[in-house]
């Protein structure tokens, strides 16, 4: 059965409700519930927008949140060896900084010395600057934007779900995986689950089998349109998109019943309209 959940940010004019899966957490620290409804198209900035600041960063972050293109910010989840969260797609340094090797190989000592380089092709300028922890980014955005965390190693869940209930943050973040088994635990832990699938999973998924934990599912674009149409009608709360650069791909999904879509051009895409 899905319940009502509201979701009321610490900044009083950004208000949302989050119609979740399942009761929400219990806890009296949790922010009254006089939100509004999350309706309408929400755009998710995919990495903080990749394709226009750089990724996983606090100042890429902080852009597009001042932007005001994205209703939700996303990010990687990785996890350094003596447990730390960090912010980072990839499980080795050397596509998005200035060191080489394994992520899980450093610990929080040897990470301050890692910096970000962004692409070269991006717009504006960009000082250098460390890849921010979990904790920073929740601390920095957590109550004033809905997140996503994109966990890749699950073995971070319980710290992760501690990061977030500590700063009563349940009802304001989504734990993402391409797992359904990591977002049911996630959901056992009180947590608000996205699960994001491929057009190939999703070929021979079925959707409404995961409606009681799965609080939003991320279909690929590149899904047949029955498929996607499965994915709409399963019961799930909220279907979104992925990864949607163009408007043609956007228009598609939208019309195809999906709510929002994960972009790595929030901007482009948030004011750019229908091609009809």
């Amino acid at each position: 059965m899905v319940a009502k959940v509201h979701f009321a940010p610490v900044v009083p004019f950004v208000s949302l409700l989050l119609v979740t899966t399942g009761p929400a957490p219990a806890g009296a620290a949790e922010r009254a519930p006089d939100a509004d409804r999350l309706t309408g198209v929400t755009v998710t900035a995919h990495r903080g927008g990749a394709a226009e600041v750089p990724e996983n960063s606090m100042q890429g972050l902080a852009a597009t949140h001042r932007r005001g293109y994205a209703r939700v910010l996303d990010a990687d989840v990785r996890r350094l060896r003596d447990g730390t969260l960090v912010a980072m797609h990839d499980a080795t340094l050397d596509r998005t900084t200035d060191h080489r090797g394994r992520v899980g190989a450093l610990d929080w000592a040897a990470w301050q010395r890692v910096r970000l380089t962004p692409s070269p092709g991006l717009p504006g300028r960009w000082r250098p600057e460390r890849p921010p922890s979990v904790r920073e980014i929740l601390d920095r955005f957590g109550g004033r934007s809905l997140l996503m965390l994109e966990l890749k190693d699950p073995a971070g869940l319980p710290r992760l779900a501690r990061l977030i209930r500590n700063r009563q943050l349940s009802r304001s973040v989504l734990v993402e995986s391409n797992d359904p088994r990591v977002a049911e635990r996630a959901h056992g832990l009180g947590l608000l689950t996205a699960v994001w699938r491929s057009a190939a999973q999703l070929a021979h998924d079925r959707p409404a089998r995961w409606q009681r934990y799965v609080t939003m599912l991320s279909v690929d674009h590149r899904t047949k349109a029955r498929h996607v149409r499965r994915a709409v009608r399963s019961g799930i709360t909220y279907v979104w998109s992925h990864t949607v650069n163009s408007r043609a791909a956007r228009d598609r999904m939208l019309r195809l019943g999906c709510e929002g879509f994960v972009t790595d051009k929030p901007g482009g895409l948030a004011l750019t309209g229908s091609r009809g």
